[in-house]
């Protein structure tokens, strides 16, 4: 079991960035509230519109557009866990992930490689999915899989399938992957369970997590819609991880793009709560800032950290396992 160290508390146990203040967490909470309430999301998928309008929120069918009462978005909060399980096939790399307790994975959703043989750059493969696999098991400071790249030779409709196939066999580390939708939702949970040795297996020890990200600004899509209440429906980890950009997707100001940031995710927690309230869910961010030379996400940017850490800091705020892009 890795239970890593903890991180940001308030006392002299280790280094920390207070970014905000509670007030100031409160103060972007509200405004949140007010955009989910007013604004709302654009909500694709018929059965999520049917789920959140049975349970309070103001639904324009026509527009597909969905608002949210104040009091749905504090129940969701409240009732999903604070804590999650991530186990590994082997128990030694069990992870627990919670609130301040810091631990680290690779970066993932890679589709080009140097090849090592020929120093080639080329499109990933299935094998490379293996060996990025390989590799993440052998790094101690590692602590969970992320599906590093993805197999471009395969029918890309199922193509999460393939990597699974690919990656499973080769870490002992619990493992995030993005399923594209529903139905790769479904059989991944079956394939999960055969690794697992049996549903109560997996019930017990959930080997696989899912990562789905809303489309900035302010909408869940279909996709989006059906990985979340899926893997809810199977009582398996959902990651709602939001990629907005300031200056591109959302306002420039870093305020501002928190506000949107957290109402994408926080809705995405609502519709997951109540598919099964008490659903295991991760507060997660991969949002940056646009680089305006080029059109492009400034991943790994000076920016890229300094936001993710606000964002690290609402998740503690709300008691939420986070998952959050380094700089």
């Amino acid at each position: 079991m890795r239970r890593n160290i903890l991180a940001g508390r308030k006392s002299n146990s280790g280094f920390s960035l207070n970014s905000l203040t509670d007030d100031e967490c409160y103060e972007i909470h509200l405004a949140t509230l007010e955009v989910l309430g007013k604004t709302g999301m654009f909500v694709e998928d018929e059965q999520a519109l049917e789920v959140l309008g049975d349970n309070g929120a103001d639904i324009d069918r026509e527009k597909k557009i969905a608002k949210f009462a104040p009091y749905m978005v504090e129940e969701a909060i409240a009732s999903a866990p604070s804590k999650v399980y991530l186990a590994g096939r082997n128990p030694k790399n069990d992870f627990v992930m919670e609130n301040s307790r810091v631990g680290f994975t690779n970066f993932g959703e890679g589709v080009q490689i140097i090849d090592p043989e020929t120093g080639e750059l080329r499109k990933t493969n299935k094998q490379d999915v293996a060996n990025t696999a390989k590799v993440v098991d052998a790094l101690d400071e590692i602590d969970v899989y992320l599906r590093a790249v993805g197999a471009h030779e395969v029918p890309q409709d199922v193509a999460p399938l393939h990597n699974a196939e690919a990656f499973f066999p080769n870490t002992s580390k619990h493992c995030f992957i993005g399923p594209i939708n529903g139905f790769n939702v479904k059989k991944l949970v079956e394939m999960a369970k055969v690794v697992a040795g049996g549903a109560k297996n997996l019930k017990e020890r959930p080997l696989l997590s899912f990562n789905t990200c809303p489309v900035s600004p302010l909408k869940l899509v279909r996709d989006c819609c059906e990985i979340i209440m899926e893997g809810a429906k199977n009582n398996m980890v959902v990651n709602v991880l939001s990629m907005a950009m300031a200056g591109g997707s959302t306002p420039v100001n870093m305020a501002g793009t928190l506000v949107s940031h957290n109402a994408e995710v926080l809705s995405g927690i609502v519709l997951g709560q109540l598919t099964r309230k008490g659903t295991p869910m991760v507060y997660g961010s991969s949002t940056t800032a646009l680089d305006l030379r080029f059109g492009t996400a400034s991943v790994g940017s000076a920016e890229c950290g300094m936001i993710n850490a606000v964002v690290a800091r609402l998740g503690n705020y709300y008691g939420l396992p986070t998952w959050a892009a380094g700089g």
